[in-house]
């Protein structure tokens, strides 16, 4: 990555995780980026689904699964591996200037997993439901880059890291979604 980038990366980051600090988002940026925090609601994107659109429910469910384990496997696996960037909070010439908000853990970086696998589910739920439910494509989309800005504020991940993430994500998402609408949907009679 060339070094402008680089720079400008890091000086995006420290604004982020430094200047735009307060004690709201020191609450809720930990929590928002918890997966054990959204169970619900995808719990509830399952029951909805069986629940109103059977045959083809289970056919999303299953696309869902898909799209989000193909972005977690293609982010934290491939991509990780190859460009092993070192996250920020375990950074030694970041630690004068970098607040901690949760654990660093030790993988990688670059891209991050959780903006990949939440655009994934993202997009690919705002292409299935847009037609009917116009308010899913900016929910799913605002919750997906919440999730994503949380992993910067927290220190774990640099804003290219989730920036490149959430492309990879939305077109895995899109990949996904173009499954559906071209083989999926002529199988079951209900339609989203």
């Amino acid at each position: 990555m060339p070094d402008y980038l680089l720079h400008l990366d890091q000086q995006l980051f420290h604004f982020i995780n430094h200047d735009m600090g307060n004690w709201f988002f020191d609450l809720l940026m930990p929590v928002l980026r918890d997966r054990r925090v959204w169970i619900p609601l995808y719990i509830f994107i399952f029951v909805f689904c069986l629940w109103r659109y059977k045959k083809r429910g289970l056919i999303i469910i299953v696309l869902l699964a898909l799209a989000a384990g193909l972005a977690d496997f293609g982010s934290a696996t491939i991509i990780k591996s190859l460009f092993k960037r070192v996250r920020p909070c375990n950074t030694p010439a970041l630690d004068a200037t970098i607040i901690e908000r949760v654990d660093c853990g030790p993988g990688y970086s670059f891209p991050s997993s959780h903006a990949a696998d939440h655009f994934a589910v993202a997009v690919l739920l705002s292409i299935i439901f847009y037609k009917r439910y116009k308010w899913v494509l900016p929910a799913s989309l605002l919750w997906a880059a919440s999730i994503s800005f949380a992993q910067v504020y927290v220190g774990v991940h640099y804003p290219i890291d989730v920036t490149v993430g959430a492309i990879y994500g939305s077109l895995v998402g899109w990949l996904f979604g173009w499954i559906y609408k071209k083989y999926c949907h002529r199988y079951v009679s209900s339609h989203p």
